[in-house]
């Protein structure tokens, strides 16, 4: 399809009372961008912006740049009429003046922002079967039809192909601009561009529309859209998670500790089931925590003989396991040790590169710090010693 020869009629003269804002729907902010510039990203992908004229409220001029953020240097705008077809009709018109070679013309509603580019393909696979014709989106109606006054039901209406007509609407060029010209000079109640087609005796083709292709009317439409487009926001932005572990052990007689996987020679030694490792112990709680897959003492009990006196990579290692098996990449780890002795600092770049292989990440994606209690409570007192630490998943 050559969009080359499409243009836009975008309608947005009207004040839209029945939304309730301080101001016309279509300039409000919608999850932050305004709901015209929404609508206008969603045509330009296949329609140029050249090509594209947006119908306005005499007034709202200023409004309509600050909304676009200054970008209207090659978006046409002319002022709409009193009613949708008078507006519609200047709309045709100025293309007709600036773009005499355009084909088909497309008639949007500013308040439908949602319009989606499979959309626009089918409309445009219609026409280039069906030049003559004019496309129309339409969705069934679901719910029963009633027709009433004074708050009485008159009757029933049968909803059998019946159907709910969308924007936007597609039609060629000469003959939509020709049957609105005529249409303005009767009193037909048009309420979109399709009833002018079908009025001048021209075919008006259909297509499926989208539920998500909502015309933003209500205070609860502006609602519903906000939620579904944070909704969406926080789906698009990648699945990274933070846990945190923390450990402490106590003291015993001993000749070494283990921290992070490295034995380092001491005076004492810490009282712990398996090596006692509080390092290794508090991220494997860390990487635990980012899949909501329990603690350690979940996976290896201590209670349970196997593990005495095990070696504590093989807990990380498993933690290591299960954060892949549930489509987790490690992004980084950090381990801060906390005691007033032994040294920790001629033995960190061991425990960051031993911390790299357990964990099949670079070293720089590795970190081991230290620091003391200043002499308060039992880690001050040098009755003991904790670590805490956090994990960065990304989880696909």
């Amino acid at each position: 399809m050559d969009f080359k020869h499409i243009g836009a009629v975008i309608v947005a003269a009207g004040r839209g009372a029945r939304a309730g804002l301080d101001g016309p729907k279509q300039y409000h902010n919608l999850a932050g961008t305004p709901v015209i510039a929404r609508t206008l990203a969603a045509l330009s992908v296949r329609i140029d912006t050249a090509n594209i004229v947006i119908v306005r409220h005499a007034d709202d001029q200023d409004l309509l740049e600050d909304a676009l953020s200054g970008q209207t240097a090659n978006i046409k705008s002319v002022s709409g009429g009193q009613t949708r077809q008078q507006s519609v009709l200047a709309g045709l018109q100025e293309l007709a003046q600036d773009a005499p070679s355009l084909t088909h013309i497309m008639i949007h509603d500013a308040a439908r922002p949602f319009v989606s580019e499979r959309l626009l393909d089918d409309l445009f696979e219609v026409i280039a079967q069906n030049p003559n014709a004019g496309v129309l989106p339409v969705v069934p109606i679901t719910s029963t039809i009633k027709r009433i006054h004074d708050d009485k039901v008159e009757e029933t209406i049968p909803r059998t192909n019946l159907t709910m007509a969308q924007t936007p609407q597609l039609f060629p060029a000469k003959q939509i601009l020709d049957a609105h010209l005529r249409a303005q000079h009767t009193d037909e109640p048009f309420t979109d561009d399709a009833s002018i087609f079908e009025w001048a005796g021209l075919t008006v083709k259909t297509i499926p529309g989208e539920e998500e292709n909502i015309k933003l009317t209500y205070p609860d439409d502006f609602a519903r859209a906000e939620r579904t487009l944070n909704m969406a926001a926080m789906e698009s932005l990648p699945d990274i998670r933070t846990g945190n572990g923390y450990d402490v052990h106590r003291f015993v007689e001993g000749d070494h500790v283990v921290l992070c996987g490295i034995s380092i020679p001491f005076d004492k030694g810490l009282s712990g089931h398996s090596d006692a490792d509080v390092g290794l112990h508090a991220l494997t709680d860390a990487l635990l925590a980012t899949c909501g897959a329990g603690d350690i003492g979940d996976h290896f009990p201590p209670t349970d003989p196997k593990w005495k006196g095990a070696e504590s990579y093989v807990f990380l290692a498993e933690a290591v396991r299960i954060v892949g098996e549930k489509g987790g990449t490690i992004l980084n780890v950090d381990i801060t040790l906390i005691c007033e002795a032994p040294k920790i600092g001629p033995h960190k770049t061991a425990m960051r590169e031993n911390l790299a292989r357990i964990c099949a990440i670079d070293v720089d994606r590795c970190s081991v710090k230290a620091t003391t209690n200043e002499n308060m409570g039992f880690i001050g007192r040098r009755e003991g010693m904790g670590a805490i630490s956090t994990a960065s998943v990304r989880y696909t």
